[in-house]
């Protein structure tokens, strides 16, 4: 009991959420971690999300509209079910800790048998960052079919780079960011 107590706590506790912020501001994206709460306006700024499709969070919370994507930002697009997608995530988790004040991660779960499954493998990968859920296959359209593929998106929104196919190690994520991103992890 005390195990299904913990995991459903880490799910709310890491996926995307809507919060009011002060009258200056209408509303904010955060995602919430174990003891703390961060700011993701410069992650999602509502804003700039203002095209394309719109997904919801893992936590069925407002998430956001892929058109309007704003960098420095890492797009993982994945999937629970995909072998190499689980293979590269350890990858990510140790790239965020080190890269997560200079560039942005966000994941896009797509295909999955039910929303629980996503949920499930977000807590038991200690994946932090926000996490979309297409539910009904609509990125595919933006992304395309396949899993996993990873987009590094430049901060006037241009997709500079798309890697198809498995990050086989988190120095070949670090060496992505600095030839696409121009940023030094």
């Amino acid at each position: 009991m005390k195990r299904i107590i913990l995991v459903i706590s880490v799910l709310f506790l890491t996926s995307c959420s809507q919060t009011n912020m002060n009258s200056e501001s209408e509303s904010s994206a955060v995602i919430e971690q174990v003891g703390e709460v961060i700011d993701c306006t410069k992650i999602l700024q509502e804003e700039l999300w203002t095209g394309g499709i719109s997904l919801d969070c893992l936590d069925q919370s407002q998430g956001a509209q892929l058109g309007a994507l704003r960098g420095p930002m890492i797009v993982n697009v994945w999937g629970s079910w995909c072998g190499p997608c689980v293979e590269e995530i350890p990858h990510f988790v140790s790239f965020n800790e080190k890269a997560k004040d200079v560039v942005h991660l966000v994941g896009v779960n797509v295909e999955e048998a039910n929303l629980q499954d996503a949920q499930k493998f977000v807590v038991a990968n200690g994946i932090t960052w926000p996490n979309l859920y297409d539910s009904d296959g609509r990125s595919r359209q933006f992304f395309g079919p396949g899993v996993p593929v990873t987009w590094f998106i430049a901060p006037n929104g241009d997709v500079v780079y798309k890697h198809i196919g498995v990050i086989s190690s988190e120095s070949q994520l670090i060496k992505l960011t600095q030839q696409h991103l121009g940023i030094t992890v």
